[in-house]
C-alpha cells in the first residue's frame, strides 16, 4: 500500500524512508560501457556492445543521430561513395564498395537502399542513421549534452578508476570504459591580425546569389574549401584559394581525404586562364586589412609590424606599393575559412591527460594503435577522432573505414573485461592455401584498411592446422597474445594489403609508363594494391615492431610474399596467383600442400614414409578411395567389375560413404578458389 496522504513527509515514516533512499539517490547510475555521440562510429559501436547483451548507455546532444549531417557537408553532397553494383552477390565484396553502410546483421540496413545516387545528399546519412538506431533498438539518450568528463580512482573498478560524466542538467553518469565518438567539431582557425574579418565555412552563406559579381578569397586547400569555391563559380568574379600547401589529390596520394574530383573544378579554371587561382604562403605570415569602403586587402604581418600604426588599409603601406605585380593586390569582397576541424578537448578533464600538447596532438587524441587513450587505461576514442593511427595513410578517418577499427575495439574489450577470446576459424592446414585466397578477395575490412588491420594465422603443433584471426591492429602484433587470448607457439603468418612505395604523391605523375606489374617473379614490386603474407617463426617483440625497417608496416619475417597486383582486384587466377602463394607457404611449413585423390594417396602411403596433409587427413581416416577412371579400368582388367557397370559402382564399400566423389579432406572453404582448386588438383 502506499504512503498516506496524511503522513507528514518528514515525521517517522517518511525520515525512515528518506534515509533508506538516501544512499540510492546519492550514487550516480553506472554502466559498464557509456559512448559520447550518436553519429556513425557510436552506433556501430553500440551494436556490437548489443549484440553481446553488455551494460551500456550512448549520449547524443541532439534529438536524433547523425546531427553533424543535419549541417556538413555545408552544400550537402557526399564524398563517400555509394556504388550499388558491381557485379558480385557476395555481401562483404561488395562492402569493399560501400563507404556509407554501417555492419548489422539486417541486410535491409545498408545504404544503398536509401539512396541511388553515387554521392549521396547528406540528409539520407540522417535519415539512414535513424534508422539503424531505431531498427536495432539501439540504447541512446538523446537531448543529453556532455559538459565534463573527469575520473574518479578505485580499486575495484576494471581499470582503476571510474568515469565521472556530467551532462548539461548536472546529472552524473559513472562508467567503467568510455567510448568517445564526438568526431571533429571545432573548426581550424588561424589568429593573425584581421582574422576577425574572415568568415568561416560553418557559418557563410551557400546562396550563391549572396557572391554575384564579388572577389572571394578562400584559405584552405581541402574539400570543403573547394566544395565552397565549386558552389559559387559560376556567380562570382574571380575566385583566389590560398593555403601554405600544395594541392593534394585524392586520385594521385590515394588518400581518401584529399581533394576529390567531384570537387575540383577551380582547378580546370586555374589552368585555363578563366581568372580563378591557387597560391601558396603560410597563413600566419599574413595579415588582412579594411579599407574605408569595406573592401579587404591582404599583407603581410611584418608592414603591420613597421607601421605601428591603426590597422587601416588607408593608411598602411601594402606590398603593391613596393612591388606593383604582388599577386593578391586586388581587393576582395569576401574572406572564406575553410581550415577544417579539430577534436574538442574542452569537455575531459587534466587528469585525463587527452591532449598531448603538440601541433598534431591539437586536432587528435593521443592514442595507442589500439585506439585506447595513452592517457587514461579504459578510454579509447573512435571514428573520425581516430585518425591519428592511419592519417594521410587508409581509411580509418571515414565510414567504410572506421567500421572496422570500432569491430577491432570492441574484440579487444571483448576480451579485456569478459574473456571472450578474438574470434577464430580452427581449419586442417590443407585449407590455408584457399583460406587466405578466399579472405584477399572477399573481405572489406582487410582491403579497406590496408597496412592498418590485417588477418592473423597462427599454426598449430606440427603444423597440422591452424587458427585464423581477422582484422587485428597490425601494430599491437607485439601484444597479440595479451590481447587476444590466443597463442602463437609454432608460427604465424600475417596477410596484409600494401601500395607499393612507387604508387603515389603529390610530386608524383601516377599514370607513368610501365606503372604495373603482371609478371609473378617481380610481384615485389607491384604499385597497386596487393596482398602481402609475412611468415613468422616466433611472435615479433615490442622492440622489433617499434624499430622496423623504415618504410615497412611490420619487422622483418622470416619469410615474405607479395602476390602480384591484378587489375581487376581479383586474385584467383590458378597459375598467376594462387601457384606461386602456395608454394610459399609449403616452403615456409616444409610439407605439401596440394589436394589429392585417394588413389595417389593409396600410392604415397605404399612409397612414402610421409604422406601429405590432405592425405593424412582422409584416406589415413578410412574415408576410402575415391573412384576414378584409372581404378575402374584396373579392376574391369582384373575381372572385379563388369565392363558395363557404372563408374560410380566400382567400389561398393565406398560408394556407400557420403561425399565419396568428392575430394578426401576436409571441404575447401567456399570462395572464388572454389572451383579453379576443383580442375586443378594434382596440375598445382
Amino acid at each position: 500500500m502506499g504512503l498516506s496522504a496524511a503522513a507528514p513527509l518528514w515525521g517517522p515514516p517518511g525520515l525512515l524512508l528518506a534515509i533508506a533512499l538516501h544512499p540510492a539517490l546519492s550514487v550516480p547510475p553506472r554502466r559498464d560501457y557509456c559512448v559520447l555521440g550518436a553519429g556513425p562510429a557510436g552506433l556501430q559501436m553500440a551494436y556490437f556492445l548489443q549484440r553481446a547483451g553488455r551494460d551500456y548507455e550512448v549520449f547524443e546532444r541532439a534529438p536524433r543521430p547523425g546531427s553533424f549531417f543535419t549541417r556538413y557537408p555545408r552544400h550537402r553532397k557526399l564524398i563517400s561513395i555509394n556504388k550499388r553494383y558491381t557485379g558480385k552477390a557476395n555481401a562483404e565484396f561488395n562492402l569493399r564498395h560501400d563507404w556509407n553502410s554501417l555492419l548489422s546483421h539486417d541486410r535491409r540496413l545498408l545504404f544503398r537502399h536509401y539512396s541511388r545516387a553515387y554521392f549521396p545528399d547528406a540528409r539520407d546519412m540522417v535519415h539512414y542513421l535513424g534508422d539503424f538506431a531505431d531498427t536495432l533498438g539501439l540504447r541512446v539518450q538523446y537531448n543529453t549534452t556532455i559538459a565534463h568528463v573527469t575520473l574518479d580512482k578505485d580499486r575495484r573498478a576494471w581499470n582503476g578508476h571510474y568515469f565521472i560524466l556530467t551532462d548539461q542538467k548536472g546529472q552524473v553518469h559513472q562508467c567503467s570504459v568510455l567510448l568517445v565518438a564526438t568526431g571533429l567539431s571545432v573548426p581550424n582557425q588561424v589568429d593573425f591580425p584581421g582574422s576577425e574579418n574572415v568568415e568561416g565555412y560553418e557559418s557563410v552563406s551557400i546562396d550563391p546569389e549572396d557572391f554575384i559579381g564579388q572577389n572571394v578569397l578562400i584559405l584552405g586547400r581541402g574539400n570543403s574549401a573547394f566544395e565552397t569555391a565549386e558552389n559559387i563559380l559560376g556567380v562570382t568574379n574571380f575566385i583566389h584559394m590560398l593555403s601554405r600547401s600544395r594541392v593534394r589529390l585524392s586520385w594521385a596520394t590515394h588518400y581518401v581525404g584529399d581533394l576529390r574530383a567531384i570537387n575540383n573544378g577551380l582547378l580546370d579554371t586555374y589552368q585555363l586562364k578563366s581568372l580563378d587561382g591557387l597560391l601558396e604562403s603560410d597563413l600566419r605570415d599574413l595579415a588582412i586589412l579594411k579599407d574605408s569602403k569595406g573592401k579587404l586587402h591582404v599583407t603581410l604581418k611584418f608592414f603591420l609590424e613597421e607601421a605601428s600604426t591603426n590597422q587601416s588599409a588607408d593608411a598602411i603601406t601594402l606590398p603593391q606599393d613596393d612591388n606593383d605585380n604582388f599577386a593578391m593586390r586586388v581587393p576582395y569582397d569576401r574572406v572564406i575559412r575553410c581550415l577544417g576541424w579539430n577534436f574538442d578537448f574542452s569537455i575531459f578533464n587534466k587528469s585525463l591527460r587527452l591532449n598531448s600538447g603538440n601541433a598534431f596532438g591539437k586536432k587528435y587524441p593521443l592514442i595507442r594503435a589500439s585506439y585506447e587513450s595513452k592517457g587514461s587505461r579504459g578510454l579509447f576514442i573512435l571514428g573520425t577522432a581516430s585518425h591519428s593511427v592511419d592519417y594521410r595513410k587508409s581509411a580509418g578517418g571515414f565510414i567504410h573505414g572506421f567500421r572496422y577499427t570500432v569491430r577491432a575495439v570492441h574484440r579487444l574489450l571483448e576480451h579485456r573485461h569478459h574473456s571472450v577470446a578474438w574470434p577464430a576459424t580452427e581449419l586442417p592446414i590443407t585449407q590455408l592455401t584457399s583460406s587466405i585466397v578466399r579472405r584477399v578477395n572477399e573481405a572489406s575490412g582487410l582491403y579497406q584498411m590496408f597496412g592498418v588491420l590485417a588477418d592473423v594465422i597462427l599454426l598449430k603443433e606440427n603444423a597440422m592446422a591452424f587458427e585464423y584471426l581477422e582484422e587485428f591492429p597490425v601494430q599491437m602484433l607485439a601484444q597479440l597474445e595479451t590481447l587476444t587470448g590466443r597463442k602463437a607457439r609454432h608460427g604465424l603468418f600475417v596477410i596484409n594489403m600494401e601500395y607499393g612505395r612507387n604508387f603515389s604523391g603529390p610530386d608524383k605523375d601516377v599514370f607513368f609508363d610501365d606503372r604495373s606489374v603482371g609478371h609473378t617473379e617481380d610481384a615485389w614490386q607491384s604499385n597497386f594494391l596487393h596482398p602481402v603474407i609475412y611468415y613468422y617463426r616466433y611472435l615479433p617483440t615490442e622492440q622489433e615492431v617499434r624499430f622496423r625497417p623504415a618504410h615497412w608496416p611490420l619487422p622483418r619475417p622470416t619469410a615474405i610474399h607479395h602476390i602480384v597486383e591484378d587489375f581487376l582486384t581479383d586474385w584467383t587466377a590458378p597459375i598467376g596467383h594462387i601457384l606461386p602463394l602456395r608454394r610459399f607457404l609449403e616452403n615456409c611449413l616444409d610439407t605439401d600442400l596440394r589436394s589429392f585423390y585417394a588413389e595417389s594417396c593409396f600410392l604415397f602411403a605404399l612409397t612414402r614414409q610421409k604422406l601429405p596433409p590432405f592425405c593424412q587427413q582422409g584416406y589415413l581416416r578410412m574415408q576410402g578411395l575415391v573412384s576414378t577412371e584409372s581404378l575402374r579400368q584396373h579392376r574391369v582388367e582384373n575381372r572385379l567389375l563388369r565392363d558395363d557397370a557404372p563408374m560410380g559402382r566400382d567400389l561398393e564399400d565406398s560408394s556407400q560413404q557420403p561425399g565419396n566423389q568428392e575430394l578426401l579432406g576436409a571441404p575447401l572453404a567456399p570462395g572464388p578458389l572454389a572451383q579453379s582448386l576443383d580442375s586443378n588438383k594434382e596440375e598445382l
